[in-house]
């Protein structure tokens, strides 16, 4: 293809720009034949998983082992040379360089023979998972110290007897000079860099489980990572950006779970006022009904449990009452019928819910004024501008809710799938929701859009505007509001969960979204509305445990929705009967994987166990996905027309070549 006089001149100053990188026919052809080549490898592997709730050792795991596919690497290496639990000793080795390392130098007898051969190994499985790689790119994931050395084994020819020679005496020379244990790190962790070519997290990575900040750390360690944010992430952004309410709903759940340790360890919030406050308000009161979630495995001392509960009543008294003061200052929300401390009845010990009277198992709040319900004490307005001092001075919270909103959104379109932890909230009769958004009704993706410029702003306007205040109340609407994206129900029944024991009052009602979705229509309206119109489109979602033990399938509408939350979470494990599903989307298709519990980190590398995983396949493809099908290869494409228009700029003498200087040589 040619381009005309006309053509170039409208992109003059594009086409200028780019030439200053390509200064002449010949750099701009040796990059059109590279990136042409590029667009015919095979797609890399997507790594999906959704829900991880703090369980920082089994995430690590599964990040580690991506879900099976290093041990598959492995045994497609070594099934016929190496015995079963040889093969587990070298993939447990990948998974825990370190920590393995250690064990086996301690056990092994000739340590120099044993370097030698699991060094040949290493890189063995490292030429395979980068064999789908340019030779640029693999280089480029390299670990500075030893990207030379690792370049030139890769790409040895064995058959080469000189070139063999060169190669065993790379080996002997690393290992002579005590520098094989860096470089099985090294090797390890290349592997694990390249097996994954990017990592989707769908959303939930905080509470419930002990250490979400850990997960974090992993996270932003990284090399590619993008995350949909789930209603438990935007709550703790909604806390990192100082809002009173969203402060009170991470403490309310943490404690539930008696999970601190994320709080006071993790982020070095100090919870000592909150401890303080309770003791002297509810030190002597009935806090039956607030009593946390423990695990049967473990010792509580009772003191510290009485404790735990009265720091539960205190935040959750406070919680009511600011959640209250935001649905009367966004009547836009809603959510009138979540103002229930107004209908309480002190002297009959009932609340009205729905024009009904229910028995209240506990209604002595002793910083609730009957005649203003919804207003802080003065002891509970220091209290709270105490915990939001510390929420908003962690460096470690705010560097990792910084990062939450540089790599997250709401949403995302990937290789035809779209992303997003909740719902694409959907009315009774199916079709999209709309929702009152300061004078505009909206619904589906621009529904979406706004939300997520919202949340933005409620982190990033400026302090004390109306727009920050705004954002922050919308913050706390999207982890619990009516029918919001990332909750995706009608109410949250904290309220009743805790006072009233009438389980008929505890059900939260799901959007009609989780029905429709049943249906491949349905699924294919939505996958449009988002610019998706591929018969290969898939929806992939989170938020919803599914229910294994019970029968109930990940994929749902034949095809179209895929839920991984499959219980991450230990709390959910026996409602699922499973520890997670993840994805994998490589160039031969999708594969779903169910995970059995995962027994810890140390047992994992002690008995070179991994996470027991059965991997269905769900979709595969006639032909290998090249990269030139996907978004990578569209950017691939436009990059090389640009390139094309380029040379015809050359050609004509519309822009000068220039010589480009030479980078010299190593």
């Amino acid at each position: 293809m040619q381009y005309s006089q006309p053509e170039i001149m409208e992109n003059l100053r594009y086409l200028k720009a780019l030439s200053v990188q390509y200064p002449n026919v010949q750099a701009a052809c040796t990059e059109i034949i590279n990136l042409q080549a590029i667009l015919n490898l095979p797609k890399g592997t997507e790594h999906f998983m959704s829900d991880l709730h703090g369980e920082y050792e089994a995430f690590n795991h599964i990040l580690s082992n991506a879900s099976g596919v290093i041990r598959e690497k492995v045994d497609i290496l070594f099934s016929k040379t190496l015995p079963a639990q040889e093969r587990a000793v070298l993939a447990t080795l990948i998974y825990y360089p370190e920590e393995k390392l250690k064990e086996l130098k301690e056990s092994t007898g000739d340590l120099e023979e044993w370097y030698r051969i699991t060094l040949n190994r290493l890189i063995e499985v490292c030429r395979l998972v980068g064999s789908k790689y340019t030779r640029s790119k693999v280089r480029k994931a390299l670990p500075c110290d030893f990207e030379y050395i690792i370049d030139e084994l890769l790409h040895t020819n064995y058959d080469e007897l000189n070139k063999e020679t060169y190669y065993e005496n790379i080996i002997s020379t690393i290992i002579d000079i005590e520098r094989a244990d860096e470089f099985i790190l090294a090797l390890s962790n290349t592997i694990k860099r390249l097996v994954v070519d990017r990592l989707h997290i769908v959303g939930d990575i905080f509470d419930r489980g002990p250490r979400a900040d850990i997960v974090m750390d992993s996270l932003m360690e990284h090399h590619c990572v993008d995350i949909q944010w789930g209603n438990h992430d935007i709550l703790w952004m909604g806390a990192a950006a100082g809002s009173r309410t969203c402060i009170a709903n991470v403490l309310n759940n943490s404690i539930t779970y008696h999970n601190l340790e994320v709080v006071e360890i993790g982020y070095g919030i100090n919870l000592r006022p909150l401890a303080l406050f309770a003791a002297e308000t509810y030190g002597t009161k009935d806090v039956s009904c607030f009593l946390p979630k423990l695990l049967e495995s473990r010792y509580y001392n009772p003191k510290d449990v009485r404790l735990v509960a009265c720091m539960h009543k205190a935040i959750a008294v406070i919680l009511f009452k600011l959640e209250g003061q935001i649905i009367l200052r966004n009547p836009s929300f809603q959510m009138e019928d979540r103002l229930l401390l107004d209908k309480i009845d002190y002297q009959r010990r009932t609340v009205r819910i729905d024009d009904r009277d229910y028995p209240l198992k506990d209604c002595d709040f002793a910083t609730v004024d009957p005649q203003n319900p919804y207003q802080l004490t003065d002891e509970e307005t220091l209290l709270m501008e105490q915990l939001k001092f510390s929420f908003l001075h962690s460096e470690k919270l705010q560097r990792h809710v910084q990062f939450l909103y540089s790599k997250g959104g709401m949403y995302k379109c990937c290789n035809h799938n779209l992303l997003f932890h909740g719902c694409i909230p959907l009315d009774r009769d199916g079709s999209f929701q709309q929702f009152d958004c300061e004078g505009k009704r909206l619904s589906g993706l621009a529904f979406l859009d706004y939300t997520e410029q919202l949340a933005r702003q409620g982190y990033n306007a400026p302090p004390h505007s109306r727009e920050r205040l705004r954002g922050k109340d919308f913050l706390w609407f999207l982890w619990c509001g009516r029918n919001s994206p990332l909750f995706g129900r009608d109410k949250i029944t904290t309220f009743e969960r805790l006072l009233v024991d009438d389980p008929s009052l505890w059900a939260e009602e799901k959007n009609p979204y989780y029905h429709f979705t049943a249906e491949e229509e349905t699924c294919v309206r939505i996958l449009r509305e988002f610019g998706l119109d591929h018969p290969h489109a898939h929806i992939i979602n989170g938020h919803v445990p599914v229910r294994s033990k019970d029968g109930e399938t990940p994929v749902k509408a034949n095809g179209r929705l895929i839920v991984i939350d499959g219980g991450f979470c230990r709390a959910y494990q026996p409602v699922t009967g499973i520890a997670g599903y993840t994805l994998v989307y490589n160039s031969h298709g999708i594969r779903i994987i169910s995970h059995a519990p995962f027994d810890g980190a140390r047992d994992a590398i002690r008995n070179n166990r991994d996470i027991l995983s059965t991997s269905v396949i769900f979709e595969t493809m006639e032909n290998r996905i090249k990269v030139g099908e996907t978004d990578e290869g569209q950017g691939i494409q436009e990059n090389i027309q640009g390139l094309r228009m380029l040379l015809d700029a050359y050609r004509c003498g519309i822009i000068k070549e220039t010589a480009k200087k030479s980078p010299g040589r190593r």
